[in-house]
């Protein structure tokens, strides 16, 4: 008989975790193993700073597939569209190739992408911190921008240049702001023509409150070392106009600034709305067991689904964290074990352990299993919680000596010219315009399919 077909869409927490447990828990004649993604790598997200940074290399956070992965097929591409009636998949390589594949069972973990909203001049000057390669490009256009200002003249534009501004007071803003103000500052020993007063970095957030999940204590704490370093923290406000030159808030102030890095949220993948399935809040909604109820063999998690949090009784859906998606991921990958052996299903739990903020050197705020902690012993908590995360030995050693690398000999302020000669936009890193629509994913299915 042929081989149950297990299709995995996304190569991140939760779709490389599934992938995991599935080859330990199954043998190769139970079932096959497919995993959809369009890189080699499975991001370590939470320490995207860091690179964007320079405190760790880009290699170091990009934990290779098929170093965690032995017998699983891996396409290098995105999945673009679904037709759960007909079970395949319609999947665009990285040649841009289209191809249709058929599975029995589908575990969609496409993840999500930077949230955006209709502010005039947004989409077209602000930069993400979502993707290796976004991280990568803002270092080098953080490091451009102060060539250039050491190199001008005119005192307008070196202002402009030397603005930087970062939207979003959740985890990614606070550390993207945390540790690219550190940066900046560092590099004034190389930049001797700069003025310090110059540099001004703003965090703003439509919140009232600085990262609200580290409560009233961790929260406060982590402001004042922000505005301690020197960065302007605004909440209740958000952004009005993005131009060249400078950022309108909405509070009227008119920031000089060419650099704009926007960090407001997440919403689920496209690919969720590629199919006729109930919704909150734009993730699909799931089951306890994480099954999507209308189509069978299907199920989702991660950041594109809505998995009631039953650590809680008040209805809440688990929020889209790294810790939530890792576990949801082996969770989903023990019931498709059962699904196959004909036993029951179980449902996710899990209560938070606990979070971790690093704010670069010895500032980082922490909260592990409820205990509040700042300074060195939250920073020694935080970075020994990614440690601890990371999915490979040499993942382990190389970020671990990276850290050491930086904490000695500290940064060489290198530009890899990386898009230099053309201003980068949000879409160019997250490609949000690749999917098609429900209409579309049915002719192609048919189309390919009778091509094939």
């Amino acid at each position: 008989m042929e081989r149950p077909r297990i299709l995995v869409v996304g190569g991140g927490f939760a779709g490389v975790e599934c992938a995991r447990r599935l080859e330990r828990k199954l043998a190769p004649t139970e079932a096959q193993i497919t995993l959809v993604a369009p890189f080699s790598y499975q991001l370590y997200l939470p320490l995207l700073p860091h690179v964007a940074a320079g405190v760790l290399t880009p290699q170091s956070v990009a934990v290779s597939l098929r170093r965690t992965l032995r017998r699983t097929d891996i396409i290098p591409g995105g999945a673009i569209g679904i037709d759960p009636r007909a079970k395949v998949c319609i999947i665009r390589k990285i040649t841009d190739q289209e191809v249709v594949e058929p599975y029995d069972y589908l575990v969609l973990a496409p993840g999500s992408v930077t949230r955006t909203f209709d502010i005039p001049g947004l989409t077209d000057h602000a930069r993400g911190m979502k993707t290796l390669a976004e991280a990568a490009y803002v270092r080098d256009h953080v490091i451009a921008q102060l060539d250039l200002a050491a190199n001008t003249l005119d005192q307008r534009e070196r202002e402009s240049r030397l603005g930087f501004v970062v939207v979003g007071g959740g985890y990614a803003g606070t550390e993207t702001a945390a540790c690219l103000q550190r940066l900046t500052t560092a590099a004034l020993d190389r930049y001797p023509r700069l003025d310090p007063h110059l540099i001004r970095w703003h965090l703003i957030d439509i919140a009232p409150k600085l990262m609200p999940e580290l409560g009233e204590h961790l929260g406060t704490r982590a402001l004042q070392i922000l505005r301690k370093r020197g960065i302007e923290v605004s909440l209740g406000v958000s952004v009005a106009k993005v131009e060249d030159t400078s950022v309108t808030f909405t509070d009227g102030r008119e920031v000089p600034s060419r650099t704009l890095i926007w960090t407001a949220g997440v919403a689920a993948s496209p690919l969720v709305g590629t199919l006729d399935a109930e919704t909150v809040r734009g993730r699909l909604a799931v089951t306890a067991e994480l099954r999507v109820p209308q189509f069978e063999g299907m199920f989702a998690l991660g950041d594109a689904a809505a998995v009631p949090d039953l650590a809680k009784d008040d209805g809440a859906v688990c929020p889209p964290t790294a810790q939530h998606s890792a576990r949801q991921g082996r969770k989903v990958a023990d019931n498709l074990v059962a699904a196959l052996r004909n036993q029951p299903l179980e449902p996710y739990f899990h209560r938070d352990l606990g979070l971790v903020v690093d704010l670069g050197g010895k500032d980082a705020v922490s909260k592990p299993l409820a205990v509040e902690m700042t300074g060195v012993p939250a920073q020694l908590v935080a970075r020994g919680y990614h440690l601890m995360a990371m999915r490979t030995n040499v993942a382990k050693l190389r970020v671990g000596t990276n850290w050491l690398i930086n904490a000695t000999a500290g940064d060489d302020f290198v530009r890899i010219g990386f898009l230099a000669r053309r201003p980068a936009r949000l879409r160019d890193f997250e490609y949000t315009d690749a999917y098609l629509t429900k209409d579309q994913v049915r002719e192609h299915a048919q189309a390919l399919r009778t091509k094939s």
